[in-house]
């Protein structure tokens, strides 16, 4: 059995899927969930936007950061690696055993993003 979380898209997908104990989300970017539009500031805007994005449709399913199992970044300039990286960091706790992550460089993303990101998470049963 399969159970989707609601969140707003820019397309015919679900923000998120929990299926058998694992939520599934669908790639987040910087945008500004009131709005839909990408937030000013580049990469490290964006990245924190991601994440706050992320973390709020986990929420929305009894989740938070902590659950996630994996990650993937997708950068349309792996030079901003580095800053990603910060921002990314900034969003874990101390000591916590971090996601399993892979970063990709992209030629680019929808609404002209500079990043993407997707998890996996383990979910309440």
């Amino acid at each position: 059995m399969k159970r989707k979380l609601e969140a707003a898209t820019v397309g015919p997908f679900s923000a998120a899927i929990i299926s058998d104990g694992i939520c599934y989300l669908s790639a987040q970017g910087g945008l500004d969930p009131t709005t839909g539009d990408v937030v000013p500031g580049g990469i490290r805007a964006e990245t924190r936007q991601a994440m706050e994005n992320i973390a709020a449709i986990l929420a929305s399913g009894g989740m938070t950061l902590a659950d996630v199992l994996t990650v993937t970044c997708y950068l349309t300039d792996i030079a901003d690696w580095p800053a990603m990286n910060k921002e990314y960091a900034s969003h874990f706790g101390a000591g916590q055993i971090l996601p399993a992550r892979t970063a990709v460089s992209v030629a680019a993303l929808p609404m002209n993003l500079h990043i993407e990101i997707t998890a996996t998470a383990r979910a309440p049963r």
